[in-house]
């Protein structure tokens, strides 16, 4: 149902379209969890390492994806907040095109890279093999990946943020369905688990573009739609272009922490997969702000109602803080418990590093949380750049820590790596905000009259 967000109580517009978003994400990380599960309790440690071990490299082009998509997807948002309906397909139609364009250039640019890029990041020999096996079926399936990120993302930027949320249940159940027909029954190994992503995604696909064309029409698109001249391409490059790339440079410093992790051994490995897992799943709540404020600000944005993307960040930041407590205090107590699911034989080292790892995160919650109100806010009023610094002070603060500090003090020491990304990005975009918020109150982009509404 598409929602307006120009209008009423802004935190509880936030958190309400927040919560689809949230479910969303949790069965997204309950599949991979699962997936994990089973990998690591049908195929063993070897082959949970294999899937940890190139994991960074599938975040990387899924953290690109969606930054791509969901900066294409804001004009949407803001045509919607202006009651422009030609301006919503015209922009979507756009997007389609650009969405494409991109799936063929990571594919085309990722395959002939992939054994240097294995290789770089120091999986061990002995986990080549299945590593390639499961990541390069992946790439080679990426496109379905692409168009379910967009096509949810402009569900978003109409305020509907509940449909997305049934069609990624589907492909999650679908997904663990199919690899444990695949793993289990065919024997396929963890190209298995590959494959049911990429039949899952692509299923979602087609059923995600049937339902948009037959429930809504304001996106059901004419030829001349797609007479797309070369500044409104721009228009969306600007705002897709630095958010992928934004996104990416933050899925590198992943690879950089993996890649030293890599240097520790399978049990290391094993026990930062496990880890991130859970940091991942417990930090759902912060991260399910994310979308929320992309939406509520680009459409506000669109209404020139900057006064009330003030109240709304506000209040979304005061929210994110407060939960970002509660979430650390749950995750610090309960955290060893959980990185048993993953493991068929318990492993002494593998629970030791990984508690390890998340006692020393969950210290630095407060941060993550902040990240992803004001990011989000500054891409949803159409100010990319100081996100994407934002991406590069993280990468950098995240791969010095990592390499400096395990080095110094082994294992313990890339357990900061993280939270110092965290503090220096959030510092960017926070003092971001307050200086183009300002700007956009005294009327400054655009030839925007001043409205206070």
């Amino acid at each position: 149902m598409v929602k307006n967000m120009t209008s009423g109580r802004p935190i509880k517009l936030i958190l309400l379209f927040s919560l689809p978003v949230f479910f969303g994400q949790l069965f997204q990380q309950l599949y991979m969890i699962g997936d994990l599960v089973i990998v690591g309790r049908y195929l063993g440690v070897e082959s949970l390492a294999a899937l940890g071990g190139t994991i960074p490299i599938f975040v990387v082009l899924l953290m690109m994806s969606f930054g791509f998509t969901s900066g294409l997807s804001v004009i949407v948002a803001q045509r919607f907040g202006a009651r422009d309906t030609d301006g919503i397909r015209h922009s979507y139609a756009t997007g389609l095109v650009l969405s494409g364009i991109f799936a063929v250039l990571s594919m085309g640019i990722c395959i002939p890279l992939l054994p240097d890029i294995l290789k770089q990041m120091n999986v061990p020999a002995a986990l080549t093999t299945l590593s390639h096996d499961f990541i390069g079926t992946l790439i080679w399936g990426i496109s379905g990946m692409v168009f379910y990120n967009y096509l949810s993302n402009v569900l978003r930027a109409l305020g509907d943020s509940k449909t997305p949320l049934y069609f990624l249940i589907f492909s999650c159940v679908f997904n663990l369905l199919l690899n444990l027909w695949l793993i289990v029954s065919l024997g396929f190994g963890v190209k298995g688990s590959a494959l049911g992503s990429v039949c899952a995604q692509m299923t979602s696909v087609i059923l995600c573009a049937v339902y948009l064309v037959i429930r809504y029409p304001v996106l059901r698109l004419k030829r001349s739609d797609f007479n797309m001249t070369a500044a409104f391409i721009w228009a969306h490059v600007r705002l897709g272009l630095p958010t992928a790339l934004q996104f990416s440079v933050i899925g590198l410093g992943a690879l950089v922490i993996q890649a030293v992790c890599n240097r520790f051994g399978m049990n290391a490995i094993a026990a930062m997969v496990a880890s991130l897992r859970v940091e991942q799943l417990f930090t759902l709540p912060l991260m399910s702000l994310g979308p929320s404020m992309v939406v509520y600000a680009a459409q506000n944005f669109g209404a020139c109602r900057i006064r009330r993307i003030r109240e709304g960040v506000r209040q979304g930041s005061l929210f994110s803080f407060l939960l970002s407590f509660l979430i650390a205090a749950v995750v610090y107590i309960w955290g060893e418990k959980i990185i048993l699911l993953f493991l068929k034989e318990p492993n002494a080292e593998i629970v030791s590093l990984s508690h390890q790892y998340l006692k020393t995160t969950t210290l630095f919650y407060c941060f993550l949380g902040q990240i992803f109100v004001f990011r989000q806010t500054l891409q949803g009023i159409g100010q990319p750049m100081v996100p994407l610094i934002s991406g590069f002070i993280e990468f950098g603060m995240r791969s010095f820590s990592a390499l400096i500090l395990a080095a110094a003090f082994g294992f313990p020491g890339l357990c900061y790596a993280s939270p110092a990304a965290w503090i220096g990005a959030a510092a960017v975009v926070a003092l971001g905000y307050r200086y183009y918020i300002r700007r956009l109150a005294c009327g400054c982009f655009s030839g925007r009259k001043k409205k206070v509404a």
